[in-house]
């Protein structure tokens, strides 16, 4: 008797520059004990070996039966190249992992299990293991939901109690687009992770799995873990800030009135996040301005208070910051 047909799960994979850490990334794809799935890869404009390492699988995926797809593009950031999947992918769900990480060989099969299981739930997240490139364990992402109010999509709006990482959701691709017709996100070089969960989980409550099944490598010399001066802090801020205002503006099933309430917090989130940068590099100038604009929100809490004080003394400054190190 022939085995009913596994729902086909559609796995895109933006990267950029990835030739030292690809290799493991592929090699979790092809060990997946999960049958039914589309690969999709998109270069993002890599000028080292990417493009010849990820090709040369093109025969273990075939091999494997999972049906492979690779695109080049100019580089444009993750959610350009992201969205180069989206616009052809065919899955009955949605995973995006990152290339420098891995899955567990049961990543897929269990994801889809609970959601086959679920049908109440179009999103489900599972637990993620932090490791060194020995493979040595630091620690693990996992999330404890409220019990009677949980609220993903505010969560991770505040980033609280959250984590992102693509590789870690799996999206009912019917609720993606029926959230995202067009099938596309909000393109910005700052991620996608905010742009994929934000408008699914506005309406949707998100099932989690208590199982590491994604594994997090902090890797030395990763784009999102250099060392970086005040302006690329600032910069970063910014870009993640008009992610997250542009993301909410597309919601189209949100009223005006939630949409100032969240955007209200994503602004005055930032101010925060601008004024500690300013504190920690001692900007006393920009810390002003970020000040101001907490005092006539009527949004200052204790530590900004002391931060003003402390910012403005040069030598608390240094016991506070000896201190802290």
């Amino acid at each position: 008797m022939n085995k009913p047909k596994q729902p086909l799960v559609s796995i895109i994979t933006p990267c950029y520059n990835g030739e030292i850490f690809v290799h493991r990334f592929l090699d979790s794809i092809l060990i997946q004990t999960y049958e039914n799935i589309e690969f999709i890869f998109i270069n993002d404009g890599s000028n080292d070996n990417t493009e010849k390492i990820v090709l040369s699988y093109r025969d273990k995926f075939k091999l494997k039966g999972i049906s492979f797809k690779y695109i080049f593009q100019e580089n444009k950031g993750q959610a350009a190249a992201l969205n180069k999947g989206l616009k052809i992918c065919k899955g009955d769900y949605i995973t995006w992992p990152d290339s420098d990480d891995t899955l567990h060989k049961d990543n897929v099969k269990d994801r889809v299990e609970f959601l086959e299981m679920n049908r109440e739930f179009n999103i489900v997240l599972c637990q993620c293991i932090i490791l060194d490139e020995d493979y040595n364990k630091l620690g693990i992402f996992k999330r404890t939901p409220l019990e009677n109010n949980d609220n993903l999509f505010y969560d991770l709006i505040i980033e609280k109690n959250a984590y992102f990482a693509g590789g870690a959701y799996m999206i009912r691709n019917s609720a993606f687009l029926k959230c995202n017709p067009k099938q596309s996100i909000y393109e910005s070089r700052g991620g996608q992770n905010w742009q994929m969960l934000l408008p699914v989980l506005y309406n949707n409550e998100c099932g989690y799995l208590n199982r590491g099944l994604y594994n997090i490598f902090f890797r030395e010399g990763s784009h999102s873990r250099q060392s970086e001066n005040f302006e690329c802090l600032i910069s970063k801020c910014n870009v993640h800030e008009d992610i997250l205002i542009n993301t909410i503006m597309e919601i189209a099933e949100m009223t005006f009135r939630e949409k100032e309430y969240y955007l209200e917090i994503v602004k005055t989130k930032y101010i925060k996040k601008r004024l500690n940068i300013a504190f920690q590099y001692r900007n006393q100038s920009f810390f002003k301005k970020q000040y101001i604009l907490l005092k006539e929100k009527k949004q200052l809490k204790l530590k900004e208070i002391l931060f003003d004080i402390i910012i403005n003394n040069f030598i608390l400054f240094k016991i506070f910051k000896f201190i802290y190190h």
